[in-house]
């Protein structure tokens, strides 16, 4: 089976799908999973925010935003923002699943969503909300090369996971770590169903219960 086909096969496995509408109202927001394969290997892209925004400014993150009123559902929120920074049409994204949504720092409920896009997507990124695009072997993430961690921070769940990849093609240096570093560490275990060689700080076995149980665990404290 071709590697795009056999992930979507495997992503599908732990859509969440409505099993997250008992949650109370709260802010929510989503982000934008996107892979692709390229020369055999799971890529995934990712954004480098402006240093003029409000919040977050100059951090890696996946395309996404808060909830619009007008969006439909979370995967609408997360193929909306794409194409707002990075030019990316809702069209030309495959969703495949929305993961188990995860509360920030901030208190907002952002929901992953993971789609296939082409790999010869040219993004064009909106300047006042992202200054880099960049893309990375998936497998990095997996890997301990580049990986430290550091003990949990507030709101966090588990270690502090941080990576510093440098793009080849540009020499640039990027650090991706908070809740960007944990959702793309769930992603790259379980598309490419390896266990990552450094301690992830949830059951790899069974994210869904363990991320349940850290989501009721902050909802009580609101």
């Amino acid at each position: 089976m071709p590697i795009k086909d056999d992930t979507i096969a495997v992503l599908k496995q732990f859509d969440t799908g409505n099993k997250f509408s008992y949650l109370p109202v709260l802010p929510k927001a989503s982000v934008l999973v996107p892979l692709f394969v390229k020369d055999g290997e799971l890529h995934t892209l990712m954004t480098l925010r402006s240093k003029q925004l409000r919040t977050s400014a100059g951090e890696v993150c996946f395309p996404g935003g808060k909830r619009d009123p007008s969006d439909r559902d979370d995967v609408q929120t997360a193929l909306r923002e794409a194409e707002e920074e990075i030019g990316l049409p809702p069209d030309h994204v495959q969703v495949v699943c929305k993961l188990f949504p995860i509360i920030n720092k901030s208190g907002l409920l952002v929901t992953p969503v993971v789609g296939f896009i082409d790999e010869s997507f040219c993004p064009s990124p909106n300047p006042a909300e992202v200054s880099a695009v960049f893309t990375v072997p998936l497998d990095f993430f997996t890997s301990e090369k580049d990986h430290f961690a550091s003990h949990s921070a507030a709101g966090m769940i588990g270690p502090l996971h941080s990576f510093y990849f440098v793009d080849p093609d540009t020499g640039s240096q990027y650090h991706i770590w908070g809740l960007t570093a944990v959702v793309v560490i769930l992603v790259a275990a379980l598309a490419l169903r390896k266990k990552p060689e450094f301690d992830v700080g949830f059951d790899f076995e069974d994210p869904l219960s363990f991320f349940q149980q850290i989501l009721h665990q902050r909802i009580s404290k609101l």
